[in-house]
Order: structure tokens, then C-alpha cells, then sequence
């Protein structure tokens, strides 16, 4: 029968939405984060026993009070381990799921219920959601959402949703038709008959619905830790991956409480809220006799007004016990984040804290994420990893990087000199080259124990190694984790017992056990790889100073090694306490792996000054300006910043309440303000060349290269100029010169502004109209657009222009140091370029993180432009 290519055809769907409703995915992340964030803060807000304690006192009015301290001593016990934040992770995202599974669940039950058809429709589809391995959802869940909490999100509303569906259809089918019939026969309305009697009856079946819905969103939510979900599920992960019995007790333990606690909560909230089940819990109350007391319940009222105060303690600690922390050895950050992805083998997690310990000292918030190399290398591509720092390339990892180059970086090897290998126990004393495994599948059992099955050695291994050799059939490849595999090593190697497993060079295991790397004569693993830096697309423009760190980032052996080992020696879940004590044997190298651009810089002799500096709303003029800015402020000074029309600013200059600006464009384009100002004014100098005034359009406006052009086309242009602001040099030039000079006297030119001719310019630009607009160069518009400076063969604009520097008079004499740096300062057209997209990226209101950010990118820049001695 020929194969029929189902799985093909999944992929390719998914391919289709990824590429065509990417929109509608994104959307929903946002949707789903922002659910997910609200609940998270207020769960994680209190202390860990003020809202065990509220916990307990639902748990008192829902179940009585052995509940209530059983609940109060498990949480306790939760925080006692160290994995409160991570249960409140994982309550969190339980909660968004259950919340979306009960709204969507419950209506579509009762249309089953109410409509046969529909419910023949429904019940193959919940069939399929049910019985389909949970894993798989994980699979379109990362490449439609990506990493993190929301992939998880979704998969545990589909995973979980049948049985809530399925037990509102039965609790409502199974009403007895009479009572039915009966309410229908006294004209009642069937929306009533559903809400005053189906629905009570059945709600029975629908909470027990909705307890199974909580039960498998919560072990849903575990699986969904190896797509970076967090919370518990990273926790039974990361013990997994590394076989740490301490760290995946205590997960274990902790989801075993929050499961029971749910569990108990959601089937005893039925008691309150049906009215057959308070008539059930009356019943039982009754039969306690003298120990009613320990099923006594307080009142919905009391219970509430605990909570509240609870609530309001826990407010208060927040508020009253917050302080301004530490401060960050270094605020080259200032805060912002940084996501780490890492495979748990030992170098990736070593270097991930090492890079972690470093980016918080330099003031950022680093956050780390264990993955398998699939999803790592797939979520780097989406952009939810920013950066790993353990690729194997060119032949570990070759398949993912074929896959995913176009939209990853790579920022450079920081080790060399590594190998893939076969490596056996060294008292097998027949055995020293792959060649020798041949024949003797049986010492061995037929097996090869691998590590995890998506990593590059794994894959090599399989498709190449065993073929090169003729091992196909005689050996199975088996599939684990590296933490599983050394140690079925180390335990093989305490019995003596024959064992082979793929290993790499460097490894801890050769120094601590005694192996032989098995020959490969026939180079089937490759000449051996180096291990790279990757970040995502765009990452070294948007973080340049980490990306130029992680570039000239090295380790030797001997670091590599000695930072494994004190890794090795703090335990899971304390990496960073063992970077920290490897740091401190290491003096000085985070300023070698990390040099601080925020290093303490020497002020300027006149340090404490306060020039006032004005600037047109110009891209070059609000570049410059907040560049200064920037740059006095290190050097000690105090600048003051006035955005000016062009007019007002000249006229600010001549009277002296204006200092100096730096966008004087001379001599042509601000010549009348100059000839009118001049003798109260200094020119102090130039700092960029080359510029000239234009009238341009797109090029897709194919007939129009000249001024003369333009006019021949007026009906094409609707008659319309757009022009920027009224009093600027090229607005007077274009109205007194060059429109006589080419008969364009009637086109209207407007005068709404720069930001509205440049908004104008995209609106017209996306819709491919026609549109003549006022532009200058450089300016950036003409990197984003592809448009056409229309010749100007009479001259009429003037020669060109420079960007020039202008003081008042009295300028040199009060600011000597500053008038001496503006007068030596000057720009290319990449710096300058560079410089405005920084800033138009970090967006108004943010002018100096763009700046920042282009400092950041252009090291001793500040030294270059204000050099002190």
C-alpha cells in the first residue's frame, strides 16, 4: 500500500499558518501573556506564608479546618524547598488555562447537549483532543507561539478541555425530561428552563468536569516545561536532563501538593455552590455528632473578610518592606532584559550562568531557559532566545544552523579545538577504534547509550557513524539525556560492566574516569567543531555592547574545566552561587569578559555648567543635540535642551538666552538668519559636509527626474508640494527662488511640519501615489524609501550646504572647553545615519536610551568627542 504522507501534509499546514496568519498568532500572545501576567503578579505579590495563609483559609471554608492547616503546612513546606516561585508559576498558568477551558467548555457542552448534531459533530473532534499524545501539542505550540508560557497556555486548554465539554453535555442530558416537561408546560422560557433547572441540577457533573479539567491542566503544565514553560515543569525537567533525584523530589513534591490542594478545593467548592450539595454536606455534618466542630465552616462573609485583611497585610509588607536594592556594579543595562537559552549539557550551562552573573553585574536582567537543542534553535529563530552560547558548528549542530542561519547571528567561536566521539571504558582492552565496536554488538547489548535525541552528536551518530562502520543492525542507539548517560557510565564503570557512549572533548568524565576515545579512521564525525556565540536576527543591533562582549569572548581548557567543576560543586538550582565562587578566583575578568562603557568618566574643567542648547525638530538636529547632551553630562556638565522653530532658536542665539545649537546650515539654506544675526554670533565650525536641499518623489513615479518634470505633472501631484516647517531656509528658497525659476508658483506647498511631510511620505508611499515632498541630505528617509532627488539643472537650491556649530558671541568665552570640542568634532555619514535610526528606533521620549545605544555601539566615542586630560 502506498504511504500516505499525513505528516507532510500537517507540516505543511502548519508551515501555511505560521507564514499567512502570523497576525493572528501574535495576537494571541499578547492576549495570552497579559492574562498571564495580571494573575501571576497578584499571586506572586505577597509573601509565601501571608498567601499560604489565605490559601488556608479558603481551604477552611470550603472543606473545614484540618484542611485548612493541612493547606497552611503544605504551601509552608512548598517555600521551605525553594520552589514557591515555581509552583506560583505553574498555579498561574493553570489558572489562564482553566479560566479560557471553563468559559469555552461549559457553553459548547450545553449546545451539545440542546442539539444532537452538534454533539455528533463535537464528539470525534474531542476524541482526537483527548487521546492525541500530550507532547505533540507542544510541537505547532512552539513554532505558532514560540517559547514560553503560552505555547503551554494553549496546548493545556486543547489537552484539557474535552472532559469539561463532555461532562456539561452528560449532566444536562441526564435531567430528568419531567422536570423538564413540567417547566416548559407552565410556559416557561427555555433559556429560564436552563438557567433555573437544568443547570442546578447538573452542576454535580459539571464541577467534577471542571475537577478533571484542573487536574489535566496541571499535568499538562508540567510537560510544558521543556518548551520553557517554567514553573514546576522546568523544574522536573532540569531534573530529569541532569538525573538530580534532590531537585526532581522536591518538584515532584511540590506539584503533589498543589495537585491535592486543587483537586480537594475544586470538588468541595460543588458543596457550596449546588444546592444538592449543601443538602449532601448538611447530611454529613449532621452524622459528625461531638466532632462537628472540625467540619465547622465559617460563613462566605468571614471567610471573605480574612482573605481581605490577608490581602491587605500582604499590600502593606509590599509596600512598606520594599527598598531600592542593590545597586548594579555597572548600569550599562539599565534594566533591560536579556533571555539565555542553554542545552543542559555542562559547557552551555556553565557559560549561560557565567553570561547570566556577568550581564547582571553590567545592570541588565538576564533570564535563562533550559531547553533541548530543537526548540532552542527554533525559538532563537522566532526571537524569544536572544542568545546560546553552546552551538557546535560546523558539524554538531549543522542541521539546525542549514535550517535557521538566515535568521540567527553568529557572534563567533569562544572555543576551539573540540571533538565528537565513541568513547569505552579503558580496561576494554580489544576495543580502540570504531572499527573494533564490529562484531561485538553482544558485549555490549546491542546498545549505544546517547544522550539527548535532538542533539547534532546524536543525529551524526546515527545517520553516518553506524553506517560508515556497518554497525546499523548490529547496534541500537539509545535515546536519553547526557546526565542518564554518565550515569549508566559511571555505574558501568563501578561493575566493570561493558558500556559505549558518545562523549566530547572537552568533558569532566576523562579526568575523572579512566576512557579511550575511540579511533574514527574514516573522519565519520567530522574534523571536530568549535563552539560558537548565536544570537537571534538583529540581536547586535539591538544590544551592540553585549553583542561586541560576546564576540571577544574566550575560554581556555583549563577556565572551561574549573568553571564546570565549581558548577558541579554548588548543585542544581545554585549555578550562579558557583560562577560567584569561580569570579572570585578569577579577579578582574568580568571587566576583561565585559568592559564597562559606564566606567567612571573624568570631568571637564568646567564641569557643573549649564549651557542652554537649542535644536529644530530635525532628525540631525535632535541626534546632535542628545548626543551632546549625553556626552557634557559624563563630563560633569548640566546641559539644558529648548526645541525651537528655526526663527525663534536664531533670534534665542543673538540674544544670548540660547547658547549654541548644532544644526546651522550654512551658507545657504539659514543665510538670512546668519547675514541678519551674524555680528552677535560665532560660527564655530562645521561638523558634517555635503548636504543640499531637494524636492524629491519615488521612484516609482517613472517620468518625473527634474524640477521641469514636475511641472509637466502637476495634475499627477493633485497641484501639492508637501513642505515642513514655514520659517526654514529650504521652505523661503523653494517659494522665492525655485518654484519663478521652474514656474511652480502654482502648486500649493503645505507647511504642516517635518513629522507630518515624513508621515505624508509613508501614507502616500505605501498606497504607491504620487507625491512631491521637501527633503535634505542626509537624512534617513532616503535608506527606507527608494526615492528620486529631482535634478535641479538652473542651480536654484544654491551650493551646497554645511552643518555647522553656531554660539552666541559671548559662547567662547563662558564654555572654553565645550566651544574647543564642537570646534574639532566631526561626523561621517555613517555615524550620523546610524545615530538618527538608533534614536527613531528607541522612539520619542526615549532619545537618550538611543543615544545610549549608539554609544554603546561606538566605544571611546566620548573620549573622541570631549577629550579631557
Amino acid at each position: 500500500m502506498p504511504r500516505i504522507p499525513i505528516g507532510s501534509w500537517a507540516s505543511d499546514a502548519v508551515d501555511w499558518l505560521t507564514n499567512n496568519v502570523a497576525w493572528l498568532f501574535d495576537f494571541v500572545t499578547q492576549v495570552l501573556n497579559g492574562f498571564y501576567t495580571g494573575i501571576h503578579a497578584v499571586l506572586a505579590g505577597p509573601e509565601p506564608l501571608i498567601l499560604a495563609g489565605i490559601f488556608a483559609i479558603i481551604a477552611w471554608w470550603l472543606r473545614g479546618l484540618p484542611a485548612a492547616l493541612l493547606t497552611f503546612v503544605g504551601f509552608a513546606l512548598i517555600d521551605s524547598i525553594e520552589q514557591w516561585d515555581e509552583t506560583i508559576s505553574s498555579l498561574s498558568l493553570v489558572l489562564v488555562a482553566c479560566i479560557i477551558t471553563i468559559v469555552v467548555a461549559v457553553p459548547l457542552g450545553i449546545w451539545a447537549a440542546r442539539s444532537r448534531a452538534v454533539g455528533g459533530v463535537l464528539r470525534p473532534v474531542l476524541d482526537l483532543m483527548q487521546t492525541m499524545p500530550a507532547m505533540v501539542y507542544l510541537i505547532p505550540g512552539i513554532l505558532f507561539f514560540g517559547l514560553g508560557v503560552v505555547p503551554g497556555i494553549v496546548s493545556t486548554i486543547v489537552f484539557s478541555m474535552p472532559p469539561a465539554v463532555r461532562m456539561t453535555e452528560l449532566g444536562i442530558r441526564q435531567v430528568d425530561e419531567e422536570l423538564v416537561e413540567a417547566a416548559e408546560a407552565f410556559g416557561t422560557h427555555p433559556r429560564r428552563t436552563l438557567f433555573r433547572v437544568q443547570l442546578p441540577l447538573a452542576l454535580p457533573t459539571i464541577m467534577a468536569g471542571i475537577n478533571q479539567v484542573i487536574m489535566l491542566a496541571l499535568s499538562m503544565v508540567v510537560i510544558a516545561g521543556t518548551a520553557g514553560g517554567g514553573g514546576l515543569g522546568g523544574s522536573v525537567y532540569n531534573s530529569l536532563s541532569s538525573v538530580d533525584v534532590k531537585l526532581g523530589a522536591e518538584a515532584g513534591l511540590s506539584v503533589v501538593i498543589l495537585a491535592v490542594y486543587l483537586d480537594r478545593m475544586t470538588g468541595a467548592l460543588n458543596q457550596r455552590v449546588s444546592p444538592l450539595g449543601r443538602r449532601a454536606l448538611a447530611k454529613a455534618q449532621a452524622a459528625l455528632g461531638g466532632l462537628k466542630f472540625l467540619r465547622w465552616k465559617p460563613a462566605t462573609s468571614l471567610a471573605t473578610v480574612g482573605v481581605v485583611v490577608l490581602a491587605l497585610v500582604a499590600g502593606g509588607m509590599g509596600y512598606f518592606g520594599k527598598d531600592s536594592g542593590g545597586a548594579a556594579a555597572g548600569n550599562d543595562g539599565h534594566g533591560r532584559p536579556i533571555s539565555l537559552g542553554y542545552v543542559n549539557w555542562d559547557e552551555g550551562r556553565a557559560t549561560t550562568f557565567l553570561w547570566k552573573e556577568v550581564l547582571e553585574q553590567r545592570g541588565f536582567k538576564p533570564k535563562v531557559q533550559a531547553l533541548d537543542a530543537g526548540p532552542l534553535f527554533a525559538g532563537q529563530a522566532r526571537g524569544d532566545i536572544d542568545v546560546q552560547s553552546n552551538a557546535w558548528l560546523p558539524t554538531t549542530h549543522e542541521t539546525y544552523w542549514k535550517q535557521y542561519k538566515d535568521k540567527l547571528e553568529d557572534l563567533g567561536a569562544w572555543y576551539d579545538k573540540t571533538s565528537l566521539e565513541i568513547a569505552v571504558p579503558s580496561y576494554m582492552k580489544d576495543i580502540k577504534s570504531l572499527d573494533d565496536l564490529k562484531g561485538k554488538g553482544g558485549t555490549f547489548g546491542g546498545k549505544i547509550t546517547g544522550i539527548e535525541p535532538g542533539a547534532g552528536e546524536m543525529k551524526i551518530l546515527k545517520d553516518k557513524v553506524l553506517k560508515d562502520y556497518g554497525l546499523s543492525g548490529e547496534y541500537k542507539v539509545q535515546d536519553s539525556s547526557t546526565s542518564s548517560m554518565l550515569a549508566e557510565l559511571d555505574r558501568s564503570i563501578r561493575a566493570k560492566k561493558p558500556i559505549a557512549v558518545p562523549l566530547w572533548s572537552p568533558h569532566w568524565a576523562y579526568n575523572k574516569y579512566d576512557l579511550t576515545k575511540l579511533k574514527d579512521p574514516k573522519g565519520a564525525f567530522g574534523s571536530g567543531d568549535s563552539l560558537h556565540m548565536l544570537g537571534r536576527k538583529g540581536f547586535s543591533k539591538d544590544e551592540p555592547l553585549v553583542a561586541g562582549w560576546m564576540k571577544n569572548f574566550h575560554l581556555d581548557e583549563g577556565q572551561l574545566t574549573s568553571l564546570e567543576n565549581e558548577i558541579q560543586n554548588a548543585g542544581n538550582g545554585h549555578e550562579q552561587d558557583g560562577v560567584r565562587a569561580w569570579l572570585k578566583k578569577n579577579p578582574g575578568l568580568v571587566d576583561k569578559i565585559a568592559p564597562s562603557s559606564h566606567a567612571s568618566y573624568a570631568k571637564g574643567k568646567d564641569a557643573g555648567k549649564a549651557p542652554e542648547i537649542g535644536y529644530p525638530a530635525w532628525d540631525e538636529g535632535i541626534a546632535t543635540t542628545y548626543l551632546w547632551k549625553n556626552v557634557l553630562e559624563k563630563r560633569g556638565y548640566k546641559p539644558k535642551l529648548h526645541n525651537l522653530d528655526v526663527g525663534p532658536m536664531w533670534t534665542g542665539l543673538s540674544t544670548g538666552q540660547i547658547d549654541v545649537e548644532t544644526d546651522g546650515w550654512l551658507p545657504v539654506a539659514q543665510k538670512q538668519y546668519w547675514d541678519k544675526y551674524k555680528k552677535d554670533l560665532v560660527d564655530i565650525g562645521p561638523w558634517y559636509d555635503k548636504t543640499s536641499l531637494e524636492i524629491s518623489v519615488p521612484s516609482y513615479v517613472k517620468d518625473v527626474k527634474t524640477l521641469d518634470d514636475l511641472r509637466k505633472h502637476k495634475d499627477e501631484f493633485g497641484g501639492k508640494i508637501i513642505g515642513i516647517e514655514p520659517g526654514t531656509g529650504a521652505m523661503k528658497r523653494l517659494k522665492g527662488t525655485v518654484a519663478p525659476a521652474y514656474g511652480l508658483q502654482d502648486f500649493q506647498v503645505t507647511s504642516a511640519g517635518t513629522s507630518a511631510m515624513l508621515a505624508e511620505l509613508q501614507r502616500a508611499y505605501a498606497k504607491k501615489e504620487p507625491i512631491a515632498v521637501v527633503l535634505w541630505s542626509p537624512h534617513w528617509a532616503y535608506s527606507k524609501y527608494d526615492l528620486t532627488k529631482l535634478k535641479d539643472p538652473k542651480g536654484t537650491w544654491g551650493a551646497e550646504n554645511h552643518i555647522t556649530s553656531v554660539g552666541n558671541k559671548s559662547f567662547p568665552k563662558e564654555f572654553p572647553e565645550f566651544h574647543g570640542w564642537l570646534k574639532n568634532w566631526k561626523m561621517t555619514p555613517d555615524e550620523l545615519n546610524s545615530l538618527e535610526k538608533d534614536i527613531q528606533d528607541a522612539g520619542k521620549g526615549n532619545e537618550d536610551k538611543g543615544v545610549q545605544k549608539w554609544i554603546d555601539a561606538h566605544p571611546g566615542i566620548v573620549d573622541q568627542m570631549a577629550p579631557v586630560n
